[in-house]
């Protein structure tokens, strides 16, 4: 597994800091100018729709916020580490995982869980299955032959020819990479919230949201939705289910719009 870069581990030191220094984390990411340039050319993509172009890592934070600002920073970093994954799509790979962020936040809202984190770990939920690819390309390659990277399915393929999926995995490399432990958490229980009878809300939220991000990426129409609806988890955050098959949810990214890695 890749290392964490020097910005990511002095990042990782800001999400349990009451008080956080914004110009100091500016400064932490303008330090790695790779990382810096992804993070801006995401910024100014069609997914944000910004009214003006954002210019500099200050610039980003005081007009997105802090919390999307070092989430799509540590996104990046993960997009570097796994640049270039056989099998996988790319651009689609991180217009579901900004889909599924989104939709995290926009979850967590109204049932007042933590939105930094809803958001955060949505983005990074699905990074499991960029390991899982790099490190076993032909095992991979002949599941994805059979059941798509983003098929609502694809955790229980996982589970049943590998005995364990792209959670635990990505888990995994959040540890690695020193993520607070609750982050790690939701990762690893993201696809059963109540295994092993523990219940974490924000694992139920991303679980839900990355369901709904699928199901874009899908085409799922209004039936399908309704069918494929992931009642007991939906139930246990107290949800309106109309929340997410309904029209009012926030836009989604367009098929086209180029969200870079």
């Amino acid at each position: 597994m890749p290392s964490a870069p020097e910005v990511v581990r002095k990042l990782m030191l800001t999400f349990n800091q009451e008080d956080v220094d914004i110009m100091m984390v500016a400064s932490y990411i303008e330090d790695d100018p790779i990382l810096t340039a992804k993070l801006l050319k995401v910024a100014n993509s069609a997914f944000f729709g910004l009214t003006r172009a954002i210019t500099s890592a200050q610039d980003a934070i005081n007009v997105m916020g802090l919390v999307k600002v070092r989430a799509l920073v540590v996104s990046a970093a993960l997009g570097q580490g796994f640049h270039c994954v056989g099998g996988v799509n790319l651009n689609q790979f991180w217009r579901y995982s900004l889909n599924s962020a989104n939709l995290s936040q926009y979850i967590a809202h109204p049932i007042k869980i933590d939105e930094g984190t809803a958001f955060t770990t949505g983005l990074i939920h699905a990074i499991g299955e960029l390991v899982m690819h790099a490190g076993m390309p032909e095992a991979m390659i002949d599941l994805d032959r059979s059941v798509a990277m983003l098929d609502l399915k694809r955790a229980r393929a996982e589970k049943g020819m590998f005995g364990y999926t792209y959670a635990e995995v990505g888990a995994a490399l959040a540890r690695d990479w020193n993520f607070p432990k609750n982050m790690v958490e939701v990762i690893e229980h993201q696809v059963n919230p109540f295994d092993n009878g523990v219940y974490e809300p924000i694992a139920g939220v991303v679980h839900m949201a990355s369901w709904r991000a699928r199901a874009e990426e899908l085409s799922l129409g209004n039936a399908m939705l309704i069918s494929s609806y992931p009642d007991p988890i939906g139930n246990a955050l107290g949800m309106d289910p109309d929340i997410l098959v309904g029209d009012d949810i926030p836009p989604l990214a367009h098929k086209k719009t180029p969200v870079p890695a």
